[in-house]
């Protein structure tokens, strides 16, 4: 059984644009038009085009592609911030904003029109919050925080390890780090992550990392799936993934 996964995309459209593309040609080389895409989560912040990356994922969807995306913590952050923009993330550090640039809510709301969030007053930016249209929102809030597929789950930050997938709880699918990072017990399942940023998409055996921080100017990681086994896109076609 074949899936395509994307890691984190933070904003960055033309990087999207660009895995589909391999995903084009890896089919075209392999066959099975019908596998899924799934889109492991933080579709926004940081990069120069959150808007158009929910627009581009969002009309996909609507026109029946096959593609399965997932909330990770900068899209929640994100809708709450909407819902909200004088509370914060209960997750997120005190004195660390959404607007703030190691977050990188100011650069979304840029992206919708909204200029210079983090240094004009707070009151000022929620008034101008209607610019960002109903609809992102809405299909926003209704994808799902992880998919299983095949001998794969997919998620946007990873797991408590030990626990079923029915009594997982959201703050841990889009935030967790330790101990999931640290746990090398097999999970059941290959878990397909990111949200954790590493030099490269990298196989640990018992799940597989594709956040190869995009976000931060490097690239966005593609892979196909086939059971455990997993390859990295490439303009040259697949290759292996560094081992971990």
């Amino acid at each position: 059984m074949r899936t395509y996964a994307i890691g984190d995309i933070h904003g960055h459209l033309d990087k999207l644009r660009r895995a589909h593309d391999l995903i084009a040609a890896d089919r075209d080389a392999y066959g099975e038009t019908e596998a899924p895409i799934v889109h492991v989560g933080d579709l926004v912040d940081r990069g120069p085009d959150s808007a158009g990356v929910i627009d581009y994922l969002m009309k996909g969807q609507q026109s029946g592609e096959n593609w399965i995306v997932l909330r990770g913590n900068h899209d929640r952050m994100f809708l709450g911030f909407l819902d909200d923009p004088y509370t914060e993330d209960p997750i997120l550090s005190a004195e660390v904003s959404y607007l703030n640039p190691r977050v990188g809510g100011e650069a979304t709301l840029e992206s919708y029109g909204i200029p210079d969030a983090f240094s004009r007053p707070l009151d000022e930016v929620t008034s101008e919050l209607s610019a960002i249209p109903q609809s992102h929102r809405d299909w926003l809030e209704h994808q799902p925080a992880y998919f299983p597929r095949g001998e794969a789950i997919f998620v946007h930050a990873g797991i408590r390890p030990g626990l079923a997938m029915e009594d997982q709880v959201e703050d841990d699918l889009l935030w967790i780090r330790k101990p999931f990072l640290t746990d090398g017990r097999d999970h059941g399942a290959l878990i397909v992550h990111g949200h954790t940023n590493i030099k490269a998409a990298t196989h640990y055996g018992n799940r597989l990392n594709l956040d190869s921080g995009a976000g931060y100017g490097h690239p966005l990681s593609t892979v196909v799936i086939e059971g455990r086994d997993a390859w990295l896109l490439t303009p040259e076609g697949r290759a292996e993934l560094p081992r971990g």
